[in-house]
């Protein structure tokens, strides 16, 4: 794994771009979250998204790629983003365990939506692009999951 300058500049712009809609959206805009959602942007997924697309791209053909890719981001991946924006909003007093059921949640009713838009990103998207496409896929998705903190809490 290594990680490449365009991926870290694509984390760096695309997932705090995509979090602030969000947060914009519900009111809570606040510098730290943009500053530390860049950073989980530019130094952990960029980094991370792109060496399991790696990984199953090698392993892995057509629908399976799509299966796979749904498999990384799952509930608990969607549970550690959302930790991050209450850790950077300094609400970290409240994560508990209902955390993960607002994930469990989202995931399930966004999880038509996800494999589609997946199995375009593993199926029709090289393998250079797939992070960039993800991660645009992930912005749009970060004002859903947003949003279902506030839905499904």
């Amino acid at each position: 794994m290594r990680y490449r300058l365009s991926d870290v500049f694509r984390g760096l712009v695309i997932y705090p771009l995509g979090d602030t809609v969000a947060s914009l959206i519900l009111h809570e805009f606040c510098i730290y979250r943009l500053a530390g959602m860049a950073a989980v942007g530019a130094l952990l997924y960029s980094l991370e998204i792109p060496a399991w697309f790696s990984y199953i791209n090698s392993r892995y053909n057509g629908l399976q790629r799509t299966l796979m890719a749904i498999l990384y981001f799952n509930p608990l991946w969607i549970a550690r983003h959302l930790l991050f924006i209450y850790l950077f909003t300094g609400h970290i007093s409240a994560v508990h365990w209902s955390i993960l059921v607002v994930a469990v949640k989202s995931f399930s009713l966004n999880l038509p939506v996800a494999f589609a838009a997946n199995y375009i990103i593993q199926n029709k998207i090289s393998l250079n692009w797939r992070f960039f496409a993800s991660a645009v896929f992930s912005s749009l998705m970060a004002v859903y999951y947003a949003l279902s903190r506030v839905i499904f809490a």
